[in-house]
């Protein structure tokens, strides 16, 4: 089952094993309990600290649990932890025999606190590359507190399950039976959700910080180039971003980002992250800025508040907050997000498995979401308001040969309609004939486009009217000391290659800016940080 290299590799790492576990597996005799034994008996062939027991008694079958030799209980996976979720797997068995994670001991410190009785069930897609950090997340806390009980489950693999649930996105977290959340979260975020003092005491640490000489709002690839140039200048930098990575976190595959051939974005975004680290730059991740503040005088500081009441001070600032997926702003889109109504075709596309589903958006990201999912689903209904499809002939193309795809042009969407729990249909506007009509469906895939990240900054900064960041040639905005970079601003085509340029070309603009002003005085530091502690 497992390919000749991939053996090699699990083989090299089950040898940091400390101590021996077991696999607990429930079988029967279907298709998938024959495939997932063969991958647990490969897996035991590999090391002599790996056993396996057939003797599971689980209500999911086929499932396992990797356990700790002498306990029955661990991470249970109601599934064949293959594609993007092998990883998932090595981990487990490392964790679970003793090899420590990578991760900083404070947060391994309030796994162990929580003191609540909780039961994660995770739902995921093997071909979600959004699921792994959720996966691995409630996987580690069940490794680290015995309080917390972790499941794994394959929407595709326990179909009847799903319908029942009406799991109709991954991944979708339930905790002791109620939704918990959904979508990408790091282990950071679940913790937060948990631990209620944890923004309170992240506050006092943010406002416990000197200030910084570069300080970067936003960790996608602009984010990430700006701390990197501007760290490699021996300066003080600082990265507060909501999610390090940004959007590349939610793309599946990256080709053209010039000398890498062929990446995912969960790959793309932990390299950047990495290199950033490796040059000593604070990163201060799950923060998410709600103002900005101009310095009152040339030489001052600006400030950045957080939404969890903490402010960083800094001479200068570059904003690289990147952008969102749009909503097509009808009535039942938020009614039924998650419901029904979806924006990542690789996560969610396995939970329509032969079902009629539609794409809003006939740009390169909607033909190449259809595309993908006619593959997976009965029947797929592109809607494009234009005239024509606006995606690149050769996709368009492709799109037009599939015998299960029909494409509406001049088509306004009106309403996503549902029964109050599910989708069930959508309806459109003909902009040519001006008439109605209806189409039942499953599911609705919104592939329309993006929106800046600048909430937080009207009436501080000049922005566009789509609500762009206006910049000059060197990444200056109209605020002294304030620059910025990438998909957030007015440069155009939103690309990796074109945000990373930015950033590089922000964080060396701000540079210049340093060398030619003067440096607040200690005192003016020390004023600031008390205005902000206040």
């Amino acid at each position: 089952m497992l390919e000749t290299q991939m053996k090699t590799q699990l083989q090299a790492y089950l040898q940091n094993l400390r101590a021996p576990i077991r696999l607990i597996a429930t079988l029967d005799s279907s298709e998938k309990s024959t495939e997932l034994r063969e991958l647990l008996v490969e897996i035991t062939g590999l090391s002599d600290k790996v056993t396996l027991d057939e003797s599971g008694i689980d209500a999911r079958k086929p499932s396992f649990v990797v356990a700790k030799e002498g306990q029955s209980t661990g991470v249970r996976f109601a599934a064949i932890p293959m594609g993007h979720e092998f990883t998932s797997l090595v981990l487990a068995l490392l964790w679970t025999g003793g090899h420590p994670p990578k991760v900083e001991p404070e947060v391994l410190e309030q796994i162990k606190a929580l003191d609540s009785k909780m039961k994660f069930e995770v739902y995921m897609s093997l071909s979600c590359h959004n699921c792994p950090d959720v996966v691995q997340a409630a996987t580690l806390m069940s490794i680290y507190n015995p309080n917390i009980q972790t499941t794994i489950i394959d929407g595709a693999l326990n179909q009847a399950e799903v319908d029942e649930r009406q799991v109709m996105a991954v991944p979708m977290v339930y905790l002791n039976d109620q939704v918990f959340g959904s979508g990408r979260m790091s282990l950071e975020e679940i913790i937060g959700k948990l631990d209620t003092k944890s923004a309170e005491r992240d506050a006092i640490k943010l406002n416990a910080k000197e200030p910084f000489d570069v300080l970067i709002v936003g960790g996608g690839p602009a984010g990430a180039a700006a701390a990197v140039y501007a760290a490699r200048k021996g300066i003080r930098v600082g990265v507060a971003a909501e999610r390090f990575g940004g959007q590349t976190n939610d793309t599946m595959a990256i080709e053209n980002y010039i000398s890498v051939l062929e990446t995912d974005g969960p790959k793309f975004a932990a390299a950047l992250e990495a290199q950033v680290r490796h040059y000593g730059v604070d990163i201060m991740n799950m923060q998410r800025v709600s103002k900005l503040i101009p310095a009152n005088k040339s030489g001052d500081f600006v400030q950045v508040q957080m939404e969890n009441g903490g402010m960083l001070n800094a001479r200068t600032v570059i904003l690289s907050t990147g952008a969102r997926w749009k909503n097509v702003n009808v009535p039942g889109e938020q009614e039924y997000k998650n419901k029904g109504v979806a924006y990542c075709p690789h996560c969610d596309g396995p939970l329509f498995k032969g079902k009629r589903v539609a794409v809003i958006g006939g740009g390169n990201s909607g033909v190449e979401a259809a595309i993908d999912l006619a593959g997976v689903v009965e029947h797929v209904t592109l809607f494009e308001y234009a005239d024509e499809l606006k995606a690149d002939a050769v996709l368009v193309n492709k799109l037009k040969s599939l015998g299960n795809v029909t494409i509406h042009v001049s088509a306004q969407t009106t309403e996503i309609t549902g029964d109050g729990k599910i989708v069930n249909g959508m309806r459109f506007k003909d902009r040519k004939t001006n008439t109605e009509h209806s189409v039942e469906l499953a599911g609705v895939f919104v592939q329309i486009g993006l929106i800046p990240n600048t909430e937080f900054l009207k009436g501080t900064i000049e922005l566009s009217k789509f609500g762009e960041i206006v910049i000059d040639a060197k990444c200056h905005t109209n605020i002294e000391g304030v620059f910025a970079a990438g998909d957030v601003t007015t440069v155009p085509y939103k690309q990796i290659v074109i945000a990373a340029g930015e950033g590089s070309k922000a964080a060396l603009s701000a540079f210049d800016y340093l060398i030619r002003t003067p440096a607040p005085t200690i005192a003016l530091s020390r004023e600031v940080k008390e205005t902000a502690t206040a």
